[in-house]
């Protein structure tokens, strides 16, 4: 005979009354606070995206030394892809008795499509006209004495002064002026030939799915000197800022699912301690062992399938909500909910099954003799499977959503160690609680008596209170630190100017002037261009990449040598230490260091560098051999010359050099730049306050992301306090009611309880501090790149406000049953 017919009444009845209900809130809490914040985070994640796309002008840029098949421009279109197109390549203007090396950027007439085009005054049209260019800024005072020029054998009018490019990019050593043509007249100048060095870039923009979509199918297609190339991908301060920004997000949800598992995992073992009794009789009235697995099977899968319906509504909900509250330049993007309300359903089943079937299993494993003696609990059987089926739920859930194993192995691993400490904590209890024995003279005495005869379930509820709070803490902690990460980067007064090609005979002058001008400049340092060539006697070999591996080929496991960098290097010299450059390894130079150098440390890391390594580098035709004797880790989005490769002067001092220093420019001193190419008309000057303000735009919006995601998951960690209190009530429904039966005083009652959730708030906030503490170090240190520092105050006031804070739960969720009559209690 079908169960169901049974099964249903009966869920519908512990629907209504029983303990299902909560299960089903954990559930619907657990899906929804996933979707949410998957819905959020897939928001904010694309709007900033989005936004600091401009710094690409596209969403995809595709570069390559030559033209692509036109094939591949119109598959992008028929892919519902916009497409622009430009070339870049180096050339001479001429214009009267000037003459400046430049560099051509030629554009399609879409040009750009994220971004725009700032000039110094306004022109009728969004891009150069044909037959007309527009200079880079630091030329703008060619405008004046000309209106043309020529490039190759074509001449133009000089028709207005660019003030940023939205693809400018960081490259500082780069620093030929920008010329835009429009890429019509590239023919007509004669200068494109065979074997001209060119830099095709091909823009898209479009959907996401559809940008992926075509990214996968172009990547077959690509040549290994053709690079694909996104917002992430780029080198720049504004990439590393926004990958941090994701992986935040990105651990926000993993801890949310983490909380929505332990909220589950309470619910469960809650709704499967109060079905003993029940088992128990089904079992003495005749009831087969597969006909109550049935029953108990469908509930579980009923209330799984009404939490999953349930949560995605809620989450869909809630995300849309919150969505409408943030500013407009967040809602730009519109990212696919399939996704999101794909993790929901997947994290309601894996969850809803996973963190079942331990407290299921126990549940079926009731005697029947439980009917006559209630001391009899479930066989104590398989007790590692709950542990493992738990484990490997968490794991999967955490993986399918992040894609991270780092992540994943971090929250697992705090998980174990939050579950050592609580056997710790259990043994104390029973140890402690029967030292004490049954004591009850005082209010804190009946308190820790309460928390021996209840240890295990009060390991349960720490269980959900000390989640709760490692949430809480990891998220703020992590969310103040990169903040001020990032505003230690970007402080008031972070150059906004680049001073290159300084020669050594303008050194002196340039320093004067700036002085005169009350400008504040760093440092002049030296720039030498060479190449990596060896390191440890063995040549290196051009980096290999995984867009460079021919489809279906295995890159060898032995390659003919150690990789290199693959392009020339700006090095340096100094005798000092440069600012922001803190040494991770080794010494800095003594003062008579010769045949030294120090390495920038990811560079290190990449190629395969440690301290002691000889290097072998080749400039203007000869060797320089440097042992590796430091290791330095470098700040880049200081805005400050940076460099992989620094040496003492003993070893370069002999190479001709150009200098490089950054400076910001004071208020109140509109002709300093214009008066400085004046004086010194070699030098390059570079622009980069606009980069610098775009930049702390992304910042401020990560910023407001980080808070809102914040926000979330600190109302999903009340609830679940919450939901755990309540769930305690009812194994102290019975003991309250015997205890006012027998003459206990209210007064005595109500401080006992309040002292108990004080203790268990306490504990929970030391292991806390301790699960904190040792995630933060493994995040910082392995997916943050940020300081590990350890948080003092943490040890005294977070014990203390979670007593304070439990406590309180505590007194709210008992004040109705402390208020009832002993009849009340005993009835219900």
């Amino acid at each position: 005979m079908s169960m169901f017919p049974l099964a249903w009444r009966l869920f519908r009845r512990e629907l209504m009354h029983g303990q299902l209900r909560l299960i089903a809130a954990a559930l619907i809490l657990a899906v929804g606070a996933v979707t949410a914040l998957a819905l959020i985070s897939s928001q904010l994640q694309a709007s900033i995206v989005k936004q600091a796309s401009t710094f690409l002008a596209a969403d995809r840029v595709l570069t390559s030394p030559q033209k692509v098949d036109p094939q591949w421009l119109a598959q992008a279109r028929q892919q519902g892809l916009e497409v622009a197109t430009t070339l870049e390549f180096q050339s001479m203007l001429f214009a009267g008795d000037r003459f400046q090396l430049v560099t051509v950027k030629a554009v399609s007439e879409n040009y750009p499509l994220r971004g725009q085009v700032e000039l110094v005054t306004e022109a009728p049209t969004a891009l150069p006209a044909s037959g007309s260019l527009w200079l880079d800024s630091r030329l703008a005072g060619w405008l004046t004495d000309t209106k043309q020029g020529e490039i190759g054998v074509s001449r133009f009018t000089l028709d207005r002064a660019i003030s940023r490019l939205p693809d400018g990019g960081f490259n500082l050593f780069a620093s030929a002026p920008v010329v835009l043509m429009n890429l019509d007249d590239v023919a007509a100048t004669g200068v494109v030939q065979p074997g001209s060095r060119l830099s095709w870039r091909y823009q898209f923009v479009g959907q996401a799915d559809s940008i992926q979509a075509y990214a996968g199918w172009l990547k077959s297609r690509m040549t290994s000197s053709q690079r694909l190339v996104d917002v992430r991908s780029d080198e720049s301060p504004v990439s590393r800022a926004i990958a941090r920004a994701e992986q935040f997000l990105l651990l926000t949800a993993l801890l949310g699912i983490a909380l929505a598992c332990a909220a589950i995992s309470v619910a469960t073992q809650r709704y499967c301690q109060r079905h003993y009794d029940a088992v128990a009789m089904l079992k003495t009235l005749g009831a087969r062992h597969n006909q109550v697995r049935s029953i108990f099977v469908m509930h579980l899968a009923l209330v799984t399938l009404m939490g999953i319906g349930l949560g995605l509504a809620l989450g869909v909900t809630a995300a849309t909500f919150m969505v409408q509250l943030l500013p407009s330049e967040l809602v730009q993007a519109t990212p696919s909910m399939s996704r999101a309300l794909m993790l929901g359903a997947a994290t309601g089943v894996i969850a809803g099954f996973g963190f079942t079937l331990y407290p299921l299993l126990r549940l079926l494993a009731i005697p029947p003799l439980r009917v006559l003696r209630k001391d009899l609990g479930p066989v104590r059987w398989q007790g590692w499977l709950n542990a493992v089926v738990s484990v490997v739920a968490l794991a999967l859930l955490a993986y399918l959503y992040s894609d991270n194993a780092v992540m994943t192995g971090v929250l697992l691993l705090g998980g174990a160690v939050l579950a050592v400490l609580l056997l710790a904590v259990a043994w104390l209890l029973l140890h402690w609680g029967r030292q004490l024995g049954m004591r009850t003279g005082t209010p804190l005495q009946l308190a820790v008596a309460g928390l021996r005869r209840r240890a295990r379930e009060n390991a349960v509820q720490l269980v959900g209170f000390s989640v709760s709070l490692v949430l809480l803490l990891t998220i703020l902690a992590l969310r103040q630190d990169l903040l001020a990460d990032w505003q230690k980067q970007l402080p008031q007064g972070t150059p906004d100017h680049f001073l290159i090609n300084i020669s050594p005979d303008n050194l002196t002058p340039m320093g004067e002037f700036l002085a005169s001008r009350n400008v504040d400049a760093t440092d002049f340092y030296p720039v030498i261009r060479g190449r990596l060539s060896a390191i440890n006697g063995e040549q290196v070999q051009r980096p290999v990449t995984k867009e460079d591996q021919p489809q279906g080929e295995q890159q060898s496991e032995n390659p003919r040598g150690p990789q290199g960098i693959g392009r020339e290097l700006n090095l340096t010299f100094r005798t000092q230490l440069p600012p922001n450059n803190p040494i991770e390894q080794g010494e800095w130079f003594r003062a008579d260091a010769a045949a030294e150098v120090s390495v920038e440390s990811q560079v290190a890391e990449r190629l395969g560098v440690k301290l002691g390594d000889t290097l072998v580098f080749t400039i203007d035709g000869q060797q320089v051999d440097a042992r590796v004797t430091s290791l330095r880790k470098v700040n880049w989005e200081t805005m400050q010359p940076n460099f992989f490769m620094i040496f003492p002067p003993e070893d370069l001092s002999r190479f001709p050099a150009t200098y490089i220093a950054s400076f910001k420019h004071p208020e109140g001193d509109p002709t300093l730049v214009s008066d400085l190419i004046q004086r010194f008309p070699t030098v390059s000057v570079i622009d980069v306050g606009a980069i610098i303000e775009q930049l702390r735009d992304v910042i401020d919006q990560v910023s407001l992301a980080l808070t809102l995601v914040l926000l979330v998951v600190i109302v999903a960690s009340a609830m679940v306090l919450i939901a755990q209190t309540e769930a305690g009530m009812s194994s102290r429904k019975q003991e309250l009611a015997i205890m006012r039966t027998l003459g206990a005083r209210g007064s005595l009652l109500k401080r006992a309880v309040a002292w108990e959730f004080l203790l268990m708030g306490a504990v929970s906030g030391v292991l806390a501090v301790v699960v904190t503490e040792l995630t933060l170090a493994l995040l910082k240190s392995q997916v943050f790149n940020l300081v590990v520092n350890g948080h003092t105050l943490w040890w005294v006031i977070i014990p203390a406000l979670g007593a304070l804070l439990i406590g309180a739960l505590g007194m709210i969720a008992c004040r109705r049953l402390l208020a009832n009559q002993c009849a009340a209690l005993l009835k219900g």
